[in-house]
């Protein structure tokens, strides 16, 4: 249900439309979708992946995106349990989610979600264990100042702008929640992850090396790992150097 409502989010948000009024409606027909074709997954499975009114395809990353929130508050819940740190890492991994889709659609980032972000995950900090004052506050500062750092140096190298400003305040917010270790295991992992995507992508439609990739879906994939794995594999590697 709430993977639905992140549907409207990334719908609605850079649209600058309000995420509660009027209720959801095709966007073939603008019929009104009723209670029962509104349920998640099942209504989709019902319909056939049609509209009821118009029968035009909705699209399968409706059910993807419930599925995906549904499975990573699963996973949340096996990791920590029925605790205030399964609470305020869900609300975290939505977010990333929004952003993430919002990103891919439209290469934005809209401050209206990062900014008041690291206020509000640096708050929420307070709630786990893990994570001290400290930590959270060097992790808003130096994630926000590595990028803002790697934008300046390449605007310098090649005068055309690189890093966007929703990356810097996207990893601000992230390092609000996950530390100044989380900061550069997300930069690392999300660097990683996105080269190869990227190169991928590049052999696959045979573009040159000026093309364009969205970073804050890598980004919010580095964050996520490592409250899942991050620490356990920082552990790890230190145990074997």
């Amino acid at each position: 249900c709430i993977g639905s409502f992140l549907n409207v989010c990334i719908y609605r948000i850079p649209a600058e439309k309000s995420i509660a009024f009027p209720g959801s409606a095709c966007p073939n027909c603008h019929t009104a979708i009723k209670i029962y074709d509104n349920i998640p997954l099942l209504s989709y499975i019902s319909l056939g992946g049609k509209c009821r009114q118009c029968q035009s395809p909705i699209s399968l990353r409706y059910p993807l995106i419930e599925c995906l929130t549904g499975a990573l508050s699963l996973g949340l819940y096996l990791k920590f349990g029925l605790s205030t740190e399964t609470v305020v890492y869900f609300i975290f991994i939505c977010t990333l989610i929004v952003i993430t889709f919002i990103d891919i659609d439209h290469r934005i980032i809209p401050d209206r979600i990062t900014i008041p972000g690291i206020f509000v995950f640096f708050t929420a900090a307070f709630a786990i264990s893990s994570l001290s004052w400290l930590d959270s506050l060097l992790g808003i500062l130096i994630g926000g100042g590595s990028l803002f750092g790697v934008a300046v140096l390449y605007h310098l190298l090649t005068h055309k702008e690189g890093m966007g400003g929703g990356d810097i305040k996207l990893l601000a917010m992230i390092g609000a929640l996950v530390g100044w270790k989380g900061v550069f295991f997300t930069i690392f992992v999300s660097s990683a992850i996105g080269t190869l995507v990227g190169l991928s992508i590049m052999i696959a439609t045979r573009q040159n090396l000026k093309l364009a990739v969205p970073f804050g879906p890598f980004l919010s994939i580095g964050a996520a790992a490592y409250i899942f794995i991050g620490p356990r594999l920082i552990s790890w590697y230190f145990q074997l150097t």
